[in-house]
């Protein structure tokens, strides 16, 4: 069985391009247009999806939850119900911005935190579920969402290996298309935590599963280790301003950045090869140039016996033996004349053309 996953037609594989998802989250503040333009900038700097996250507050929170005090800075409310309120968008949003992301030609989809925005989200039909590290033990939801047959792709932030078979084995018997991802549940995580050779334990241990990283570092060189570590799939968090109002605006990439991480990754395919080594015509003129040849030191007779100190390494590397044929020059005899600085050649030595 071959590692990939299909998602709205972009075949992700060991030898694809990585899948870059920028989270929005709840980064647009719950403002329409805010969220229109973070999925243009997203689509602009080069990402394959923009992700969104869907809750039913009320079911997913406990009354207590729900209505406790959250006044601070970062508020949209004066109780934490209120502010996830604030920020959750229904069903006439979700319809125009999927339309919105279908006219700009990037993939739109979402986390499903409960069963009915899971349901929500398949009448939606959106082409692929997002599950948090937070219900990486949900084996009901997982199960449930499995059932939908679409590609899934499972964060595993907060949990161990055993945490990630339990959900793996609940899945994969209902739904094979299963993306694992590599996450630290910090905000933001601190970079001895992101722990990415958990990228190589993951394709050992899953080896026909496409595998990623869900990273909450406030950088962008680690996307690319990821990638050469085998991850095919990389969400970043994103943002058109740090400073705006609400937690995660301060770790998600700006446009900036997110560009400049997809350039890298996309790089890094091409830059990766094949693997065998040869020399490259772009190569030529720069080693030619750098490049050295055998010439002699001064003038010399024909007749005359080569040393070792009649001959040089001089550039460019132009006409003459390259140097690694030095010990088949010493001892040999000019047949014909030559002046300093010119090229030794087997020609000069052997008496061809030209001499």
């Amino acid at each position: 069985m071959t590692r990939e996953i299909n998602i709205d037609g972009f075949l992700i594989h060991d030898d694809s391009d990585c899948y870059v998802i920028a989270e929005i989250g709840h980064n647009h503040q719950g403002n329409l247009e805010t969220a229109k333009d973070m999925f243009r900038a997203a689509k602009e700097c080069g990402a394959n999806a923009v992700k969104l996250q869907k809750r039913d507050n009320r079911v997913l929170y406990t009354k207590a939850g729900y209505n406790r005090s959250y006044e601070h800075r970062n508020s949209f409310g004066k109780t934490y119900g209120e502010h996830r309120e604030a920020l959750e968008f229904g069903w006439d949003e979700y319809v125009e911005l999927k339309q919105y992301a279908q006219e700009l030609g990037i993939t739109m989809f979402a986390t499903a935190f409960d069963f009915p925005s899971a349901d929500f989200l398949a009448k939606l039909d959106v082409p692929a579920f997002k599950i948090a590290s937070g219900d990486l033990k949900s084996i009901s939801l997982l199960v449930h969402i499995a059932q939908f047959q679409k590609p899934m792709i499972l964060s595993t932030g907060g949990g161990s290996m055993e945490d990630v078979l339990r959900a793996y084995e609940a899945i994969m018997p209902i739904n094979p298309q299963l993306a694992i991802l590599q996450c630290t549940a910090g905000y933001p995580c601190e970079f001895h935590e992101l722990n990415l050779r958990v990228i190589t334990t993951f394709r050992e241990r899953f080896p026909n599963n496409v595998i990623g990283l869900s990273s909450h570092d406030n950088g962008i060189a680690m996307a690319l280790i990821a990638y050469v570590l085998g991850a095919r799939i990389v969400e970043k968090h994103f943002t058109l301003n740090h400073t705006w109002k609400g937690t995660d605006h301060a770790f998600s990439l700006e446009p900036i950045g997110l560009r400049k991480m997809v350039r890298d990754l996309r790089r890094a395919r091409v830059a990766f090869g094949d693997g065998i080594k040869r020399p490259y015509d772009s190569e030529q003129e720069p080693i030619k140039k750098m490049g050295k040849k055998l010439v002699v030191t001064r003038d010399l007779p024909r007749g005359y016996a080569l040393r070792s100190e009649d001959i040089m390494l001089k550039s460019p590397g132009d006409g003459g033996l390259p140097p690694y044929e030095l010990s088949k020059v010493i001892g040999r005899t000019l047949m014909c004349d030559v002046t300093e600085d010119d090229s030794i050649t087997f020609e000069i030595l052997n008496g061809s053309y030209g001499c």
